[in-house]
């Protein structure tokens, strides 16, 4: 069945675009009070706030769709990051003499090593403080008050290209074999031409559906680092943080349910929607 009307694929596209079409404009249609604190905290769902209110008044739904924001932008670059550098390498690793591919693909086993936390921590305790300072100079205070959200999207663009480094050097190592390949040797083509030209085209559909799969694993670094604090900060949010927030809101004293179920299904049903449609056109290219 053809990728575009299959109706798995249908079903994750419409509940994808709704989705990012009620984090975009959600924010804008709603009265701002509804992002600043209120009277009315810790309110539970009613047909004036929706998903209730947290523990500032705020009103949840609001919060969620903002975090939606978040979300899903560190996500798209954080795993557009990934498709370039690992693309990239995987091309000149599998493309490269037996020498020079060995070396490469042993530096990602290196890299495997190194303990993802670790490296965002030190990437952020680094790199936060500068980005600000730069941001001051030149006035962008659109930069000083996200750098540690664009320091969080580098890094994990950083850490997840190993996967795809892999994958791609695999498929170029097949495809450089094909007799269309010796063809374009034999007439004379260049190293480059033959990889822009000929191998390059042939792996646009396995990057496609490994950027439906790197988007919510970003986003799932994402929301763990967030979870523990270690993310996204206040004031900002993302669904990661409203998670944090839900969670410490159950307790003895209280039972704020809604602050931990409404952020948890938002994200859960992205992710189910982003992995169906990566699984949906990894079928429809096997099927091929």
């Amino acid at each position: 069945m053809n990728f575009l009307f299959s109706r798995q694929a249908l079903v994750s596209k419409l509940g994808l675009g709704l989705m990012i079409v009620l984090v975009i404009a959600g924010p804008l249609l709603m009265p701002r009070s509804y992002g600043l604190p209120g009277d009315l905290t810790s309110a539970p769902p009613s047909w004036i706030h929706l998903c209730g209110t947290d523990l500032n008044g705020r009103d949840m739904l609001f919060r969620i769709l903002q975090g939606g924001r978040v979300s899903l932008l560190v996500g798209v670059c954080g795993a557009a990051i990934s498709l370039v550098i690992g693309t990239t390498y995987g091309l000149i690793a599998g493309s490269a003499k037996a020498g020079i591919d060995h070396l490469m693909m042993r530096l990602v086993d290196i890299l495997y090593s190194v303990p993802r936390l670790i490296f965002i921590l030190i990437l952020i305790n680094a790199f936060n403080q500068h980005l600000q300072q730069f941001a001051s100079l030149h006035g962008w205070d659109w930069l000083v008050s996200s750098s540690r959200i664009v320091i969080l999207i580098f890094s994990l663009g950083l850490i997840e290209w190993l996967t795809m480094a892999r994958i791609v050097r695999g498929q170029t190592l097949s495809i450089k074999e094909r007799s269309y390949v010796a063809a374009a040797k034999v007439l004379g083509e260049g190293y480059w031409m033959i990889l822009r030209r000929h191998i390059f085209p042939n792996l646009a559909g396995i990057v496609l559906v490994y950027l439906t799969l790197a988007i919510p694993s970003v986003i799932v670094d994402e929301a763990f680092l967030s979870f523990l604090g270690l993310g996204v900060q206040a004031p900002q949010s993302s669904w990661g943080s409203l998670l944090s927030e839900g969670a410490a809101s159950i307790n003895p004293l209280r039972n704020a349910w809604w602050m931990l179920l409404f952020p948890s299904l938002a994200m859960l049903s992205t992710l189910l929607a982003l992995y169906s449609l990566g699984n949906s056109m990894r079928r429809s290219m096997q099927a091929k």
